[in-house]
């Protein structure tokens, strides 16, 4: 590689003037000089370490003779997160290897992330995000690796038996359908990659820290954003998540004098779990930090015996066991509306349309970033208008897809994982009967 016509950086520099003061040197010594240690002699001339000498040489040589930089990581253990838009690449590619009988790996996903989609993930950070997402690496039965958990399963069967009975024959809505969410933009959000020139690195100009936070609040249907539904404001500096902001006193606010008002009636809005969408009614029992006279007497006000030697634990453990479902705040709230509240899955952002305005969104507002507070609130309205009506019925239309792709493929999954507990079942009573010569002649 020829530098002639090019700008050195100031590293190069420094080192063009370490070795000409070597050789300077070893003309004022003498006419001969020793040709032995060549890593020495580098080292020394350019005013390095011999193993940083040798270790270039090292990487020089493996990258078939071409100057490859290795920038330093930070230290530490490796991110645990996990881009959100990799979860659904993840479940689909499990569940179709579970489908066609392949075992499914750590090794496996990691390969086919980086292979199909360019995306490199350290494999305990992968297996720490399969262990969130609710998938467990199962034992002893065929197609069951890394199986979704039973719970997830359960409430993804009932989302979409309540979203598919909302449906009419010719795929048009029974009852409007609301999509709500909260996310957050940082002042400093900007894109990440840019060109840059080689020999000065990818050092860009950017300011320290991700900066103040704005908290952003918007509801959609099939017919765009929810107007008069947004809602944004300026996090606490001590928050470090938007979710210690968004609580149910600023929640309920918003939704009952924002969303409420701005929507048709008998809606159906879908929200996901966070913990202020699932607050417990005041009224609902058992509660742990009751007393226990609290909980006879809501024993005995609903006809339940008790014994006057139950402990808290069990008067507690019994009111649980008898108790009715608690009610939800929020449902109670919508139900005065006409309004039914539904709840996504776990661990399923690819069923939540509103998702990906907002990756819309922040993509505007990255690539339109000037750092500074006032611009990221001046930019907000040309980043919401980049989600047109168009826009929402397009990505609505295909998680209405997902969501039929899920119904199918779970009932072609529960024959799979029956088939074979039946076929395992039988393999061993077969077994316990006949003993173990006869069971191998069999199979």
């Amino acid at each position: 590689m020829s530098f002639q016509g090019k700008q050195l950086s100031a590293e190069m520099i420094e080192m063009v003037v370490h070795l000409k003061k070597h050789y300077d040197e070893e003309r004022k010594t003498g006419k001969l000089v020793p040709t032995k240690d060549p890593a020495g002699r580098a080292a020394k001339s350019l005013g390095l370490g011999v193993a940083t000498v040798k270790r270039i040489m090292s990487h020089y040589t493996k990258s078939e003779e071409k100057v490859v930089v290795h920038y330093r990581k930070r230290p530490g253990r490796p991110p645990s997160r996990i881009c959100p838009g990799v979860q659904p690449i993840v479940r689909q590619f499990i569940r179709n290897k579970n489908l066609g009988g392949q075992r499914v790996s750590i090794d496996r996903v990691v390969k086919f992330l980086m292979a199909e989609h360019e995306i490199e993930i350290p494999k305990m950070t992968l297996w720490r995000a399969l262990k969130r997402w609710g998938f467990t690496h199962g034992e002893g039965r065929r197609r069951d690796s890394l199986k979704e958990q039973d719970r997830v399963i359960l409430a993804r069967r009932d989302y979409l038996r309540a979203k598919l009975s909302n449906r009419n024959p010719d795929g048009t809505l029974k009852r409007p359908e609301v999509y709500l969410d909260e996310t957050y933009i940082n002042k400093n959000h900007s894109c990440r990659f840019t060109w840059y020139l080689d020999e000065d690195g990818p050092l860009v100009n950017k300011p320290s820290g991700v900066g103040p936070r704005l908290i952003l609040v918007h509801a959609i249907t099939k017919d765009g954003w929810v107007k008069g539904g947004q809602l944004v404001f300026e996090a606490k500096k001590r928050t470090g998540d938007y979710h210690g902001q968004m609580n149910w006193d600023n929640f309920s606010r918003w939704f009952t004098f924002q969303l409420l008002p701005n929507i048709p009636p008998e809606s159906i809005v879908i929200c996901d779990n966070a913990p202020y969408h699932n607050v417990i009614s005041d009224d609902s029992f058992p509660r742990k930090n009751s007393t226990k006279e609290q909980l006879r007497l809501w024993l005995t006000r609903n006809g339940y015996p008790w014994r006057e030697d139950m402990l808290k634990a069990e008067l507690f453990e019994l009111c649980i066991r008898l108790s009715p479902v608690p009610e939800h705040r929020l449902d109670k709230i919508a139900e005065k509306h006409g309004v039914t509240i539904l709840r996504t899955p776990p661990y399923h952002p690819e069923l939540q349309p509103i998702e990906t305005c907002w990756a819309v969104v922040k993509n505007d507002m990255a690539d339109n970033c000037d750092f500074t507070i006032a611009g990221l609130r001046n930019r907000l309205p040309k980043a919401f208008a980049k989600v047109t009506p168009q826009t929402c019925r397009d990505i609505i239309a295909k998680v209405v897809e997902q969501e039929d792709r899920y119904w199918l493929e779970d009932e072609r999954l529960d024959e799979v994982y029956a088939g074979n507990a039946e076929e395992e079942y039988a393999g061993q009573v077969f077994f316990e009967a006949q003993g173990e010569e006869s069971y191998l002649e069999a199979i």
